[in-house]
């Protein structure tokens, strides 16, 4: 038998040259089956990680065809004519007041709803957050309906025409559809955004002299700027692409309720497709910047 004295052999007996060369394979085996382990364990890993990333990258190819396929169906010189055209022109002067009016609307309905479903817990509260957030379960079309059958066919309606307040075939029916079908994205992001603010700057507000309101106003709609205005910008571009609920309220009369949307349908119904595709390129436009902004002030404000 062969003993060892505190981990090493004994001075007058030491391992055989065998027996080293034995022990150091063994070793050297250990060590092969752990990179082995490693090598294969790293391989699973990079394989799954191609797996997902082919799976995204087809999904944006996807995306992307599609974009592409728009914007080049035409000639860049049709395209620029289309561009230039009364009809286009007029149609994007509409979809930015209109759209504009409706985000303002937005806004301002938005932020004290937005807060008080951040900071304060009632009664039905879970209740009234299902009901606000009705609109983006509801199909345009249903939502126009809706809107065309309140300011059409009820006193409440009538009695806003006899006003001078008419909403029906009429561009104010188009910011009301674009209000109606939008307010809750809006009311989404900023109600994150009040959620993202601990309350503990407003307690120290108000330990400060500060009274509610005055700590809403100085402390937490400052802090929710970047929020504020990502919503706002992510609901200027739903409104200025709203179609749907627009078109049942407004209808699509040339020259008159035509936005965007209303003159990619009406051109695509008469066969006119560079003024189609002149308007799908501006509304593509749009998106994109709109979503690039929208992701880089957004922070943590999210819409679901």
């Amino acid at each position: 038998m062969k003993d060892r004295k505190d981990g090493g052999w004994e001075s007058n007996e030491l391992p055989s040259a065998e027996e080293e060369i034995n022990r150091e394979r063994g070793e050297e085996e250990i060590k092969s089956r752990g990179r082995l382990r490693r090598t294969l364990s790293r391989f699973r890993e990079s394989r799954f990680r191609v797996v997902l990333s082919i799976f995204a990258l087809m999904l944006a190819a996807f995306v992307l065809a599609q974009l592409i396929c728009v914007v080049t169906h035409t000639s860049p010189s049709a395209l620029l004519e289309s561009l230039g055209s009364e009809e286009i022109k007029f149609a994007i002067k509409l979809s930015l007041i209109t759209s504009v009016i409706s985000t303002l609307l937005c806004i301002l309905v938005s932020i004290p709803v937005a807060y008080a479903m951040a900071r304060y817990n009632f009664w039905g509260k879970n209740a009234l957050n299902t009901l606000l957030d009705a609109p983006l379960a509801l199909p345009p079309l249903v939502a126009g309906v809706g809107l065309l059958i309140i300011f059409g066919t009820t006193a409440f309606g009538k009695g806003l025409a006899d006003m001078g307040l008419e909403f029906v075939f009429t561009p104010a029916g188009i910011v009301m559809a674009q209000f109606f079908v939008n307010f809750p994205f809006m009311l989404r992001v900023l109600r994150s955004t009040f959620q993202g603010i601990n309350p503990r700057y407003e307690h120290v507000a108000k330990t400060l002299g500060c009274t509610e309101s005055k700590s809403f106003w100085r402390v937490s709609l400052p802090m929710a700027r970047n929020g504020l205005v990502a919503g706002a910008i992510i609901t200027w571009c739903r409104g200025i692409g709203e179609f749907g609920a627009a078109l049942m309220v407004a209808g699509a009369t040339r020259m008159r309720t035509e936005t965007l949307p209303i003159s990619l349908y009406l051109n695509m119904s008469c066969g006119d497709l560079d003024l189609a595709i002149a308007a799908a390129t501006i509304l593509i436009v749009i998106s994109l910047v709109s979503l690039y902004i929208f992701e880089k002030l957004g922070g943590t404000a999210r819409l679901f």
